[in-house]
C-alpha cells in the first residue's frame, strides 16, 4: 500500500513508520493524518510484525497541525466557533491507542503541539538529546486534542501536567527524561540504532503475550483492581494453550533461546 507524506517500511519483525514531510518539520498534512491511521492498521493487522517504530524524517520529528496545509486542516469561516461532528474512531490517536503492537517513538527532534500528542500516545519513548516536547496548545488558543489531556496527568501527575500545560512549556530531552516523559536520551547518531535494538528485544519475546500485557495494562488504566485481575486471568486461558507458551517452557528446560512463532 502507498503512503502519501508517510513512509512505511518492514524489516523482520519489527515496522517503521516515518513522518516524511522534513521541510515542514513534518508538519502533519490530511493526507499524513490518513496515512497514518492506515499505516498502523496494517501493522497491527501483520502477524509478521511484532514491534512498531514511529519516527521522523530529516531534523524534526513533528511541528503540529499544518495551518498552512491546503487539505483543510484549518477552521472554515463557515464553521466560525461552531463545534463539527467527526468520526473520531479512525482517528490516529484513537487508533494508536488500541493498536496491540508496542509502539516505540524515536523522537529525532522537536514534537510539538499534534506532535507532543502523538508522540505521548506511544508506549516507548527514546529521544535523541536533540529532542524537545512543547505542549504549546495555549498558545494557539486550543486545548491538546490528541489524547494529551487524558495521557499527559497519567504519566507526569496532575500538578506537572498542569504546569506544562497551562503554561505552554516547550522542555529538553532530558527534563522530559527527569520527569519520566521519555525512557531514555541517547546521543543523536545512535539513535535509530537504539531503538532498533529495543524492538528487536521486544520481538524476541512471545509477541502473544507482549500484545496481551499491553492490552490489559490499557485496560486496567480505567478498571477497578479486581477487575483487572478477573480480566487478566481469563487473557491468561488462551495463552496457556498457544504453541508459543509450550515453546516458552521447553526452551526454559533445555536452557535455550525461545523461538516463538505467535500461535
Amino acid at each position: 500500500m502507498e503512503y502519501r507524506d508517510l513512509l512505511y517500511a518492514k524489516d523482520g519483525h519489527v515496522a517503521t513508520i516515518t513522518l516524511n514531510r522534513p521541510d515542514r518539520l513534518n508538519a502533519i498534512s490530511l493526507a499524513m493524518l490518513e496515512s497514518f491511521s492506515a499505516a498502523l492498521r496494517e501493522a497491527d493487522a501483520d502477524h509478521e510484525v511484532r514491534v512498531i517504530i514511529l519516527t521522523g524524517a530529516g531534523r524534526g520529528f513533528c511541528a503540529g497541525l499544518d495551518l498552512k496545509d491546503p487539505g483543510g486542516l484549518q477552521p472554515s469561516e463557515e464553521q466560525g466557533g461552531r463545534s463539527a461532528r467527526f468520526d473520531l474512531a479512525g482517528s490516529p490517536p484513537v487508533v494508536l491507542h488500541t493498536t496491540d503492537k508496542p509502539v516505540i517513538c524515536a523522537l529525532n527532534g522537536a514534537a510539538v503541539g499534534y506532535g507532543f500528542d502523538m508522540a505521548l500516545g506511544c508506549d516507548i519513548r527514546i529521544a535523541s538529546e536533540q529532542g524537545r516536547l512543547g505542549a504549546v496548545f495555549t498558545r494557539r488558543a486550543i486545548v491538546p486534542e490528541s489524547g494529551g489531556t487524558w495521557l499527559l496527568p497519567r504519566l507526569v501527575g496532575w500538578a506537572k501536567a498542569c504546569e506544562l500545560a497551562f503554561r505552554g512549556a516547550i522542555i529538553s530531552a532530558e527534563e522530559a527524561l527527569r520527569l519520566g516523559l521519555v525512557n531514555a536520551v541517547v546521543p543523536h547518531e545512535r539513535l535509530m540504532t537504539e531503538t532498533q535494538a529495543w524492538a528487536e528485544e521486544i520481538a524476541g519475546n512471545a509477541p502473544l503475550a507482549v500484545q496481551a500485557t499491553k492490552r490489559m495494562m490499557r485496560l486496567g488504566l480505567e478498571e477497578s483492581f479486581q477487575a483487572s485481575v478477573h480480566h487478566v486471568y481469563l487473557q491468561l486461558l488462551p495463552l496457556f494453550a498457544s504453541q508459543d507458551f509450550v515453546e516458552g517452557i521447553q526452551s526454559f528446560m533445555e536452557k535455550r533461546a525461545p523461538q516463538f512463532k505467535g500461535r
